[in-house]
């Protein structure tokens, strides 16, 4: 936790609440998905009540950070769809994930992966565009969002768009090689179908069918 705590009286309320990772992810989901271009903050998302996939792995890592976690994301770069960023926590030697997706199965896991690379790989067959191709191809060394507090990132009315745009100053790993993209299978169709149930038309990407 910071230490000094920038919430309000009434922000304090909802975030006192949040008594656990799974809590903070509970939150989110109750969120509608905001399809608007645009990045913010922690204090805003409650405030607005809505959040999209970058504004709410933000709001879970200021979340976290209120639990005691250091706040870190990870960019998970994905090829002919939309990067998806997952906020991380540790329990002991062992991470887990909270985010917020427009799709059922890229949100939330549990922290028993023993690596960064185990919890993105859990991602992995569960990462599809809207025509049935797996997309997920990197993912970032977690980023700390404490090197933006001078710029009062949780709590700014400023659009967080900076903080995207530090993303390529991380290092990134590769998750397959050319030969497994060329070798993918397709997605069952039923995985698929649930996968996009209840999503936001206008919050999806538009894929090509390549």
């Amino acid at each position: 936790m910071a230490a000094q705590n920038p919430w309000s009286e009434r922000e304090t309320s909802v975030l006192s609440k949040l008594d656990n990772p799974w809590d903070v992810q509970v939150f989110l989901n109750s969120l509608p998905y905001n399809p608007k271009p645009e990045c913010k903050s922690p204090r805003r998302v409650m405030e607005e009540k809505c959040a999209h996939c970058f504004e709410g792995a933000l709001f879970a890592a200021a979340a976290l950070r209120y639990l005691g976690q250091v706040p870190k994301v990870v960019d998970l770069s994905a090829f002919n769809d939309d990067d998806h960023v997952i906020a991380i926590y540790r329990r002991g030697k062992f991470y887990g994930s909270v985010a917020k997706s427009n799709t059922t199965v890229l949100r939330f896991r549990e922290p028993v992966y023993r690596s960064l690379r185990e919890l993105v790989m859990s991602y992995f067959d569960f990462y599809f565009n809207t025509v049935g191709k797996k997309t997920l191809r990197k993912y970032s060394r977690p980023l700390d969002l404490r090197i933006f507090d001078s710029r009062n990132w949780m709590t700014t009315d400023e659009d967080l768009e900076f903080i995207g745009d530090y993303f390529p100053n991380q290092k990134y790993y590769s998750v397959l090689t050319e030969q497994m993209i060329k070798e993918l299978y397709p997605i069952d169709p039923d995985v698929l179908k649930a996968g996009f149930m209840g999503a936001l038309e206008e919050g999806l990407f538009k894929a090509k069918d390549l």
